[in-house]
């Protein structure tokens, strides 16, 4: 699960990138603000990857997911690119979980 959930933070983390870039042409924005929030985003993700089999962490993935979408209201293809990661998270949570499971099966029987 750790390995597919990573992968996900880590383009997550390219798509906030990019989306800061674009966002910072909103003359309604300044770039330390689109910047702070990008970069606390962006932190969360690369952090998010190094404790992932920690209590919480696949809740504050969620909450990323949640904010990955609420940034629509800023970049519009937000939206769209916010839920297709949420089903990626939920996809590499689901199926890492049965990887996991089928992997500790084949070392069990191996051992």
């Amino acid at each position: 699960m750790r390995t597919l959930c990573a992968s996900t933070l880590i383009s997550e983390f390219l798509v906030i990138g990019f989306a800061g870039l674009v966002a910072m042409k909103n003359p309604d924005l300044t770039q330390a603000t689109v910047w702070t929030v990008c970069g606390i985003a962006m932190a969360l993700c690369v952090l998010l990857c190094g404790v992932l089999t920690r209590p919480g962490a696949l809740a504050v993935g969620w909450a990323l997911q949640i904010g990955l979408i609420v940034s629509g209201f800023v970049v519009g293809t937000m939206f769209i690119l916010g839920v297709i990661f949420a089903a990626l998270w939920w996809a590499s949570i689901h199926y890492g979980r049965k990887v996991d499971v089928a992997r500790a099966r084949n070392e069990a029987r191996s051992a």
